[in-house]
Parts: C-alpha cells; structure tokens; sequence
C-alpha cells in the first residue's frame, strides 16, 4: 500500500515516463527506413563521402551494402574506412550484398571468409547472397547443392555472430517438375541458419503475390527490397508509392513474414535524378506506410 499522495504521485510519474520511454523508442524504430545503396551506383564509387551524406539528408537511417571485392575492398576503401564514414553521417549498415560465385560453383571459399570479416569489422548483422549465376541454376539438383552450400555459409556466419541470407530475383521461381528453386532453398536450409531477403518487385513480377508466400514460410522472410512497378511498363522501376504495388497493404503482413529490415532499392529508371528518386521513397514511407 501507498503510505501517501506524495508516494503514489512519484511513482505514477516514473511510470509515465517509463512506458513514454519504450513508447517513443519502438516509434523511432518503426521510423526506420534503409537504402540499399546500388541504388546509387553510379555516384557512389565516385564520392563515397558526399554521396553517404545526402543519403542521410534523404531521410534513411539504415543501409544495405554491395560492391565488396577481396581486391578493391569497398571502393578502394577498407571496411573500417567505410565504417567510420557510415557513422559520421548517422547511417547503420545492416547488411550487405556480397558476391559469392565461386564459391556456389566450386566451393571456393575465399570470397565467403573475406565477407564475413568485412561484415563483422563493418558491424553488420547480415551476409546476403544476391544472385546466382545461370550454370549454377540450371535443374532441381543445382538448387539442392546450393542449398546445403548456404547451410554451411549460414554455420560460418554464425560462428561469427553473423546471420546469412539470400535475396531472390524471379529466376528462383521458375519449377522443375511440381517444386520451384524456391521451394528447395526454403525447404532444404536450416531456419536457424539462413534467412530469405524478399525483392517483392521480383515476387510480383513473376506473377506470384507475397502474402502467399509469406503464408506457407512464415518467418523466414526477415528482410525485404521495396520497390515500386511502374504502371505503364512492368520491366521498369518507380518510386515507392508511384507505381502499380500496394505497399500499405504488403507492410501490414509484415509480422507473419518475420521482416525485420527492409531496403529501397531502385534497380532501373531512377535517372535523371536519382537522389530526389529516393528522397521521394523515403517520404512516401515514412508518411504513408510507417506513420
């Protein structure tokens, strides 16, 4: 019991501010919004800095990187070069997009290690596959040994505090007898190993629907891309809320999904001004979709 006013007023007071606090809190996580930064492949290379700082002026907080080499690194810069101009300008590096051909065709694991040091150094939280060759796509079998090639990556990663995960384009969809690529990567790797980043754009575009998806793998989506369909032409990009996909509606299924992250990212049709192209995405996001 209360002894007295004076008590019971002090104590309501530390619990306002208590449950304000974690309110806030989760409103400013809802708030986030990442970039994948191909988007900006045309710039970047060429300015890391200046280009790192209007994405930031854009309004994104999160970014998802590409480009790594064993050679180049990022751009001639090293993981903690990069990191330290990501910091400055207030942006976390979720994951990135590293390319892991060799390994997928050979098992070469060069590329694989030189990733997951890259990402640890950078703080990262995902290594993502973003693409496969055609020769190591081509039958039901190719897709089996990709699968337990991403099961052992996944173990590689977690033994480094890392998380895998493999982004998918609309090849994944295509069926070799009564099962797709995807229907193998998702029934043959490990839920506690590897995660699946959805290109919703790629989903819809071959002809498939996302909460479909999201339905008979809950959970296993933990990131996503976001982009929008233009209306005229399905083969090209637009601006988040422009086009032809209902995002409002997608983001309401986010939790059966897993979805964690998500990226705009602009693959095509972002000239002549490709800033103010993810400056519109971002707002629309943020106005319409996470308010």
């Amino acid at each position: 019991m209360f002894k007295s006013k004076k008590n019971l007023s002090g104590m309501l007071l530390v619990a306002v501010i208590f449950f304000t606090g974690i309110s806030t809190s989760n409103a400013q996580k809802r708030k986030d919004v990442g970039l994948q930064l191909f988007s900006l492949r045309e710039l970047l290379p060429k300015d890391v800095a200046g280009t790192l700082q209007k994405v930031s002026q854009a309004g994104y907080s999160q970014v998802e990187l590409y480009g790594f080499s064993i050679k180049d690194q990022f751009w001639g810069l090293k993981p903690a070069e990069l990191k330290k101009i990501l910091d400055e300008n207030g942006l976390k590096p979720v994951s990135g997009h590293f390319n892991m051909s060799p390994y997928f065709k050979s098992g070469d694991e060069a590329e694989l290690k030189a990733a997951i040091e890259a990402a640890k150094i950078l703080g990262l939280k995902y290594v993502t596959i973003p693409w496969l060759d055609a020769d190591t796509r081509t039958s039901a079998e190719d897709y089996r040994t990709v699968a337990k090639r991403l099961n052992y990556a996944g173990q590689l990663c977690k033994n480094a505090g890392l998380k895998l995960a493999y982004h998918n384009h609309d090849f994944e969809f295509i069926k070799y007898g009564n099962e797709t690529g995807m229907d193998i990567l998702l029934k043959d790797t490990d839920k506690k190993l590897v995660d699946f980043e959805m290109d919703i754009y790629w989903v819809i575009r071959s002809g498939l629907q996302p909460y479909e998806l999201f339905k008979a793998n809950p959970g296993r989506y933990a990131m996503w891309h976001i982009k929008d369909m233009d209306k005229s032409d399905p083969k090209l990009n637009t601006e988040v809320g422009s086009g032809s996909i209902d995002y409002k509606d997608i983001f309401k299924h986010a939790k059966l999904s897993g979805m964690k992250y998500f990226f705009v990212e602009h693959e095509n049709n972002y000239k002549p001004d490709m800033l103010g192209s993810i400056t519109k995405s971002c707002a629309f996001i943020k106005d319409q979709i996470l308010k």
